[in-house]
């Protein structure tokens, strides 16, 4: 459970380790980046729990490499969340004509859990005779996640093409890098076994 908000080893160490495998990717340079940019952008969503699919789903959109949007969901983590939260809120407040209180945070945790307790007690009304509540819900849609998921469009599609444009020339460098190490490997390899090759016939 601690690993999953601060993973063994720390955040730098799973960042380097999410960074290698983007780029040993088997795919196309710009298509990785694309996955990148799918990745990075629904980090900005409010879909919790459902980032994974969504960003699969971007990146079907924009023909980019699924495995790299799964990963560079990475982009939203325990460190980064409050300040994505913060400015998505803040900005899709302000673009939805809303008021944005900062100093009312305990309204926000009280609209999730309300949010969760609707949607606890719906679930059990289906197999019993209570009336579904969609109070909370529906407050929480209106004040948090609707000018979240607005709030979130900017900024997600800037930080996706940032991460889109860093990306692509690193990882088509990193490519042709180890293109040439694995061809040298093979060039040593083949002159080690012509060398063996003459030196039994030297030897016949």
């Amino acid at each position: 459970m601690t690993e999953s908000v601060w993973p063994r080893g720390g955040w730098t160490r799973a960042f380097h380790y999410v960074r290698h495998r983007v780029q040993r990717l088997p795919d196309d340079p710009h298509r990785i980046a694309r996955g990148v940019f799918a990745g990075v952008f629904v980090s900005f969503t409010p879909l919790f729990g459902f980032h994974f699919l969504s960003a699969a789903t971007v990146a079907l959109i924009v023909r980019g490499n699924i495995l790299a949007a799964l990963l560079a969901t990475f982009f939203g983590n325990p460190i980064t969340f409050p300040i994505i939260a913060y400015s998505s809120m803040k900005l899709g407040k302000r673009m939805l004509g809303q008021t944005f209180d900062e100093t009312h945070q305990e309204t926000l945790l009280q609209a999730f859990l309300g949010a969760g307790e609707d949607i606890k007690h719906n679930l059990f009304a289906i197999f019993t005779d209570d009336v579904t509540q969609w109070g909370a819900l529906a407050a929480f849609f209106h004040d948090v996640f609707l000018p979240y998921l607005v709030g979130g469009l900017i900024p997600g599609i800037i930080a996706g093409l940032i991460c889109y444009y860093l990306s692509a020339p690193i990882i088509a460098a990193y490519q042709k890098h180890r293109r040439t190490r694995l061809k040298d490997r093979f060039d040593k390899l083949k002159a080690k076994l012509q060398a063996r090759k003459e030196e039994r016939q030297d030897k016949i």
